[in-house]
């Protein structure tokens, strides 16, 4: 064999270990990816409510996920998800990564041709109202469709300020177990929030029913004594129900309910409870409110409501008012042995209530802190 002969073998041995070494690199760089991806996979099944899940979504550790930009697209047409983070104290401003589409076209559309993760560089056409929640916008970007069943529920969408970092054409197979773990984990715990809430809820007004507000009286009773903070509750009836039944038929009665419901809402903060208590009753917890402050809450509720113009289903414009009773828990002044019994401070909210019925309607009467039971 000539010496140019042997010179060619060994270069091409040499070549060949270069190959080689590259190959096992690359096969150990994929084996650590993916213990990373498992290792986080296995983190968010073991997630315990759907705003964790979404935090360590849009949150990753960056030791696992060295990701620039991360925001969430999720479908919730009916505001199922919003409701359910917002019961939850969830300041939704706070997480402006976190994005909602109410219709399956605005998934689509960013998805018109396959279900699997779309790469390539940041286009501002496609991609702004993805990362608009960001102070800079990436250069490339990895789109990945969340699938259950066949059906787009979200999209997790990466960004990097590295043009190369999400290239087309590279593999996505790590993507790809990603986006599913995250589609499943959603899936998983929207459905646990609902079973949580199918015997809590009221399905006329899609507001907690009374088992609901019992559980959570004795809790914030626990939880003033614990803290040392006031909690105020509110009973609030709709004057005259009856005769909107008798009226405009009970069709128009239970959107009444509904409205009310909404406009009761939409007084309290997050952290405050709302019930639907009984027929046209409604209670409401307001936890760390004295009486001058729950009075202020209830005047702004009472106005809301008397202002509201209802309608039936022919047009025709009408007025309902609303009472309101209103009672404070303070456990620096309690003189009362341990937590006030929660059946207490309802009583006296009652009380209150009745008051303000037999007082003319559409007024808040209060009967301040309660001393003794």
């Amino acid at each position: 064999m000539s010496e140019h002969a042997v010179k060619d073998i060994h270069a091409e041995n040499k070549m060949l270990r270069r190959r080689l070494e590259d190959y096992l690199a690359q096969a150990h760089k994929n084996e650590s990816k993916m213990r990373r991806f498992q290792s986080h996979a296995l983190r968010l099944i073991g997630l315990n409510s759907l705003f964790e899940l979404i935090q360590d979504i849009l949150y990753p550790n960056p030791t696992v996920f060295n990701w620039d930009v991360v925001t969430l697209l999720l479908l919730d047409p009916e505001y199922e998800v919003r409701r359910i983070l917002k019961e939850e104290g969830v300041e939704l401003r706070d997480h402006a990564g976190l994005l909602f589409a109410t219709h399956d076209d605005d998934l689509d559309g960013l998805f018109p041709t396959s279900l699997f993760p779309l790469l390539g560089p940041y286009k501002a056409r496609q991609h702004s109202l993805l990362f608009a929640s960001t102070r800079r916008s990436p250069n490339s970007v990895a789109l990945l469709p969340l699938v259950r069943h066949g059906r787009l529920i979200g999209s997790l969408n990466i960004g990097s300020y590295n043009a190369e970092r999400f290239v087309k054409g590279v593999s996505t197979d790590f993507l790809e177990y990603l986006a599913a773990v995250v589609a499943i984990c959603i899936e998983n715990a929207t459905n646990l929030e609902r079973l949580k809430r199918q015997g809590l809820t009221d399905t006329l007004t899609a507001i907690n029913n009374r088992r609901f507000f019992d559980q959570r009286l004795n809790e914030e009773l626990e939880r003033a004594v614990r803290e040392g903070i006031q909690l105020t509750c509110l009973l609030l009836d709709v004057d005259y129900f009856k005769r909107v039944n008798d009226s405009y038929g009970h069709q128009v009665g239970d959107h009444v309910l509904r409205e009310v419901a909404a406009l009761i809402r939409a007084q309290l903060r997050g952290s405050d409870v709302l019930s639907r208590y009984g027929g046209e009753e409604f209670a409401a917890l307001l936890s760390r409110s004295g009486t001058a402050e729950a009075c202020e809450v209830a005047e702004r509720i009472r106005d809301s409501v008397a202002s509201h113009s209802f309608t039936t289903f022919e047009g025709q414009p009408f007025r309902v008012t609303i009472s309101i009773g209103v009672a404070t828990y303070n456990p620096q002044t309690y003189s009362g042995v341990g937590k006030l019994p929660g059946e207490i401070l309802v009583g006296h909210a009652d009380r209150a209530l009745y008051a303000a019925k037999s007082g003319g309607r559409d007024k808040v009467i209060s009967v301040g802190e309660i001393i003794a039971d």
